[in-house]
């Protein structure tokens, strides 16, 4: 299992679900559960990110919105938690 490392913008978009859409919060912590078992595979369709975010990978929170991380051997760094691709 994969210890979790949230980067302060991502932070601040947990920050903005926890005040205005509950709903969301809730699907990020089930994507968050699920990243550290197995960060390639599982919920919200795991794809690795191409470009300037070479090394990152995405899940769909939902239509709009990206959870953005990276990970490493033992870490998952969350990076956005908020809106489609704005690292």
């Amino acid at each position: 299992m994969y210890k979790l490392l949230w980067m302060p913008t991502a932070l601040n978009d947990l920050e903005y679900w926890q005040k205005n859409d509950f709903k969301k919060l809730k699907r990020i912590i089930e994507l968050c559960v699920d990243i550290c078992k197995h960060p390639q595979e599982g919920k919200g369709k795991p794809e690795p990110l191409k470009f300037s975010l070479t090394g990152c990978w995405s899940r769909r929170i939902d239509k709009e919105h990206r959870l953005i991380y990276r990970f490493d051997d033992d870490t998952v760094y969350i990076i956005q938690a908020r809106y489609h691709y704005k690292v």
